[in-house]
C-alpha cells in the first residue's frame, strides 16, 4: 500500500457537495510527526475503499479538549463554537476522528453547543468496514508475532469502546496478548486530563513509566494504540527503558495498512 497516492480533499473545494464523511484530522494527526504518519496510513486506506470524504483543512481549529480538560471554560466554548459555525455551515453529518479525544468532545460535549452529528472513532469505523466485508486484511506481515493493545482512556472508560481495536487486530493473524491491566481496568498513559501539556506532579514514578512496563510484560513486540496521546507516552516509554529498537509503538490503520 506505500506506493499509494494518496488524495485528500477540502471540505471548501467541493462546491456545496456534501461527502460522506468528514475526516476530523486532530492537531496531533496534522502537526505531531509522529502522528502525522498514522493521518497518512488512515487516508490511504479510505483512498482504498473509496470512501467519499472531505476535511476541513485550515478550517480545521483545536476541539477545545485540552483547554476544557484543563478547567478553561471559557476558551473551550470559544474553540468550540467556532468548529461548530465551520460544521453546520457545510451541513456535516458523520465525522470519523483518529484522536479519542477530538471523539469525545465532537460526540459527547458539542451537542450541548448547537454541534449535533454522528461521530465514529476510526478504530469503530475499521471494524464496520471488516464486518462488511469491505477492507479484506490479509494478516501475514505479522503471522506468528504478539501484539498487544494499550485502551486509551476516552475510547475505553469513557465511551465503552474496548471490543472494536481489539477485532481490528485479530485480522492480523498475530497473537494478541492483554496487558495485565487492561480493558476496564486500563491504566492510563499518563496524558488525559492535559497532563500531557504540564510537568508531572512529584511522586515516586512518571504514569507512562508504569504502564510501558505493563506492555514488555507482555512479551509483546509491538504495542498497537488508537490515540495520538497515547502513542507519544508510549514511545517514550520505549526509550526510558532503552528498548525503542525492539519495541515499536503503531496505530491501529498503520497495522492495518501494511496487511492490506
Amino acid at each position: 500500500m506505500s506506493e499509494i497516492t494518496y488524495k485528500v480533499p477540502v471540505m471548501a473545494e467541493l462546491n456545496g457537495r456534501i461527502p460522506e464523511i468528514l475526516f476530523w484530522v486532530g492537531c496531533a494527526g496534522s502537526f505531531d510527526s509522529r502522528y502525522k504518519k498514522v493521518t497518512v496510513a488512515f487516508v490511504k486506506i479510505l483512498n482504498h475503499l473509496n470512501i467519499d470524504f472531505a476535511v476541513l483543512g485550515p478550517e480545521e481549529t483545536c476541539t477545545g479538549d485540552p483547554a476544557k480538560r484543563a478547567g478553561d471554560e471559557m476558551t473551550f466554548q470559544m474553540q468550540a463554537i467556532q468548529n461548530i459555525e465551520t460544521l453546520n455551515m457545510y451541513k456535516v453529518k458523520k465525522i470519523v476522528t483518529a484522536c479519542p479525544h477530538c471523539f469525545n468532545t465532537l460526540k459527547n460535549e458539542y451537542p450541548n453547543l448547537g454541534g449535533n452529528y454522528e461521530v465514529i472513532h476510526h478504530s469503530t469505523f475499521l471494524q464496520q468496514m471488516i464486518d462488511e466485508g469491505k477492507l479484506k486484511v490479509e494478516g501475514g506481515s505479522f503471522k506468528g508475532q504478539k501484539i498487544t493493545y494499550h485502551d486509551s482512556c476516552y475510547l475505553g472508560r469513557a465511551n465503552d469502546i474496548y471490543e472494536a481495536p481489539r477485532k481490528v487486530l485479530e485480522q492480523l493473524d498475530a497473537e494478541l496478548v492483554e496487558m495485565k491491566r487492561c480493558k476496564t481496568k486500563g491504566l492510563c498513559c499518563g496524558a488525559g486530563g492535559a497532563q500531557m501539556f504540564k510537568e508531572p506532579e512529584n511522586g515516586n514514578k512518571e504514569v507512562n513509566h508504569e504502564r510501558i512496563e505493563d506492555a514488555l510484560a507482555t512479551d509483546a513486540k509491538i504495542i498497537a494504540v488508537a490515540c495520538p496521546f497515547c502513542m507519544t507516552m508510549m514511545v517514550d516509554g520505549t526509550k526510558k527503558k532503552n528498548v525503542e529498537e525492539t519495541v515499536k509503538v503503531y496505530d491501529l490503520s498503520e497495522l492495518l495498512l501494511q496487511s492490506l
